[in-house]
């Protein structure tokens, strides 16, 4: 990781350098990094609320999607009505919706939630449903030769079974919502990362824009690491 962060930054360095491009078009990394030290508590202040913003929509998409993939196994009224749906959710562009989420719920917190939580629930949802389905026919037909009931089944043999694909769709998660919860701020916000990003913007001020960026995928980077180790921890308990 720290290999390739510093190759990127050479890069970066080389474009600007060999380029000659001006500040308002590619600021160069050492100026970058010093505005995100000279503004670290504005930064940090927008910062805290995207990182909100993201793990409220991470961990409600997450409990939905658990539930709705259980839901599609146990019921097949539900597959039949609801799985449809799913796909045709998803051909409709994530940032369509943002306004009509903002005009719904405001330019506050729920907007930015209800936007991360939109983008990660369906790749939550389909990895563990899918995990769900392939648990081995072995397995089960042994639970229902102990007599065991559908329940028992689904929460001693399916859950267990099929929590690597939850957790891939948790890794999924934590790279998505970041993206749902800045869309929100572009579209309507007084505050977060992406607000920053077009202040700065309309500013001007594209070094400040690309401390924000930066700091942004800091975060999603952060988020990930923690979400594969809590996922880790748990599989191998």
């Amino acid at each position: 990781m720290a290999g390739a962060a510093l190759v990127a930054l050479l890069a970066w360095q080389a474009v600007v350098t060999l380029g000659d491009l001006p500040r308002f078009i590619l600021p160069g990394p050492q100026r970058v990094f010093a505005t995100l030290w000279a503004s670290r508590a504005l930064i940090a202040e927008h910062a805290l609320v995207t990182a909100i913003e993201v793990l409220v929509g991470l961990g409600l998409g997450a409990a939905l999607g658990f539930a709705t993939a259980l839901l599609l196994v146990a019921s097949p009224l539900a597959r039949a009505l609801l799985r449809p749906m799913l796909v045709f959710s998803q051909a409709i562009p994530v940032f369509a919706l943002a306004p009509i989420l903002t005009l719904w719920f405001g330019y506050g917190l729920w907007s930015k939630v209800a936007m991360a939580l939109l983008i990660i629930y369906f790749p939550v949802t389909s990895a563990f449903f899918d995990t769900l389905m392939r648990v081995p026919s072995g397995w089960l037909e042994l639970a229902r030769v102990m007599n065991a009931t559908p329940g028992r089944i689904l929460w001693r043999v399916r859950v267990p079974s099929a929590m690597p694909g939850f957790a891939s769709g948790l890794r999924l998660a934590a790279v998505y919502a970041p993206i749902g919860a800045i869309i929100g701020e572009w579209v309507g916000a007084s505050n977060g990362l992406g607000y920053l990003m077009l202040l700065a913007n309309g500013r001007a001020k594209i070094d400040l824009m690309f401390a924000a960026l930066i700091v942004l995928a800091v975060l999603t980077l952060v988020l990930h690491a923690a979400v594969d180790a809590v996922c880790r921890r748990m599989w191998e308990s």
